[in-house]
């Protein structure tokens, strides 16, 4: 394997240790705990949970160059999945679309090419669009980690890590 495939691997193991951590993490929040914000400005914890599943595939639309209108459908339907299981295998699927993208880039466009997103003036490359998916996940992660804790649920490090 050369090494920018190892980056995507070690890249996509660290994303896909996120996701499924995530999905453990919705199956533990009680519906009647929805609406639970921890303070004004927050977002609800259904909004996070929602946010957080859209992330693979907004994120890989971003990437993509999708105009905003795109990406507010694609929020838009993630907003309207009626289950948490429908939510979280929206969330596997966008992570399988992004995964596919990545990995069918030539090297050199995966380290190179730049696309902008709609909201930037300025073009991002490829590897550093990955890099950024994974921080997104990750503190998203820890904003739903954190509101659990604050509700007095049962979550540790152990679920982190699955």
């Amino acid at each position: 394997m050369n090494a920018v495939n190892q980056m995507k691997e070690t890249a996509f193991h660290e994303l896909e240790v996120g996701i499924r951590s995530i999905e453990g993490l919705i199956h533990k929040v009680r519906e009647e705990d929805y609406s639970y914000r921890p303070t004004e400005q927050m977002r609800t914890l259904e909004e996070l949970m929602r946010h957080l599943i859209a992330i693979p595939e907004v994120d890989l639309c971003i990437m993509q160059e999708q105009t905003q209108e795109q990406i507010q459908q694609i929020e838009q339907k993630c907003d309207s999945l009626p289950t948490r299981q429908a939510m979280i295998d929206e969330m596997y699927k966008g992570l399988e679309a992004y995964k596919t993208y990545v990995f069918q880039l030539k090297d050199e466009d995966f380290l190179t090419k730049t696309t902008t997103a709609f909201y930037l003036e300025k073009g991002t490359t490829q590897i550093q669009w990955l890099m950024e998916v994974v921080t997104h996940v990750f503190h998203h992660r820890g904003q739903l980690f954190t509101y659990l804790k604050q509700k007095g649920y049962e979550v540790t490090m152990f679920d982190l890590y699955v």
